[in-house]
């Protein structure tokens, strides 16, 4: 008897590889399988496990891109501090 289920989607993408755009389009299209029930029960571990790790990655993305424009915007702060009349 031949086997009747579903073919496997392909292989994600490593996180590693993927873009913060890229990662919230995948985020929001296993949103919408969840809103839709169109998810097969067997695989909805699996995709609520891959949503919290794209999560997890765009929270980093986001917490290191603040860190870095902080630093950017303290440097100019500093280097505007040392420009103004009396400084330098």
């Amino acid at each position: 008897m031949a086997d009747l289920q579903p073919p496997e989607p392909p292989t994600p993408p490593d996180l590693g590889s993927l873009t913060y755009a890229r990662a919230l389009s995948e985020l929001e299209a296993i949103l919408a399988q969840l809103e839709d029930d169109t998810l097969d029960v067997d695989r909805l571990a699996e995709r609520v496990a891959r949503a919290a790790a794209l999560i997890r990655l765009c929270r980093k993305r986001i917490a290191d891109t603040r860190m870095e424009v902080e630093r950017i915007v303290a440097d100019l702060d500093g280097t505007d501090a040392g420009s103004g009349p009396g400084g330098g």
